[in-house]
């Protein structure tokens, strides 16, 4: 089960790059600790110097992006490598929703799979919704409403962005794939006990769910 997504509300901080790899996103490999580790793990080479020490020109050292909820990026964010530590550290920054001109699909499907939000916008309304979140610079929060598929905040009108039915219904649920599939528990177990019938020779362990 993952957190559920229905509306968020955030700061909407301007990562106006293409490409950003997921080595880039989580630079370790997998934590077994706790949350602050995926937290300092985000952007990790980005934000600090060699000496340890931050890096003030990267957008999220920047007072006012500090505590954003809402990544702005742009072509192909999440490429290279399926680390889903990529997402736990977005997760772990309380970072909700991405709103890119386009993802790699196995960082896209990581998130759907944890309960981020991956917003693609057409090239046009990106464009125009990128110079809003460029002029605001931090002073006033964005709404993402899953319900409505719309994002809304300063500067103009609210946009609209479309989302495939079983991916809104699986973040609205909250539901990984296991949680997905479950939804039809009912409908699986009746073509199980159909097929047993039409074809007994194939079934070879006893359904316990019957005991």
């Amino acid at each position: 089960m993952i957190q559920p997504f229905t509306r968020h509300i955030g700061i909407a901080a301007p990562l106006l790059v293409d490409d950003m790899n997921t080595d880039q996103i989580a630079p370790f490999l997998a934590s077994r600790s706790l949350k602050d580790d995926y937290r300092i793990m985000l952007f990790n080479r980005h934000r600090f110097r060699d000496d340890g020490s931050e890096n003030p020109d990267f957008v999220l050292n920047k007072p006012q992006f500090r505590k954003a909820g809402i990544l702005v990026t742009g072509h192909n964010f999440g490429a290279g490598s399926s680390r889903e530590s990529a997402v736990w550290s977005m997760l772990a920054n309380d970072i909700r929703v991405i709103v890119a001109k386009s993802f790699a699909d196995i960082y896209r499907e990581n998130c759907l799979q944890n309960g981020l939000l991956p917003v693609v916008l057409e090239p046009d309304v990106a464009d125009a919704f990128i110079a809003r979140v460029v002029a605001v610079d931090g002073a006033a929060p964005f709404t993402v409403d899953l319900l409505a598929q719309t994002i809304s905040g300063p500067g103009g009108p609210d946009v609209v962005f479309q989302i495939p039915a079983a991916e809104r219904t699986r973040l609205l649920e909250g539901l990984d794939d296991i949680g997905m599939t479950m939804k039809h528990a009912d409908e699986i177990a009746a073509w199980e006990q159909a097929a047993a019938k039409a074809q007994p020779w194939l079934q070879t362990a006893r359904d316990r769910r019957q005991v």
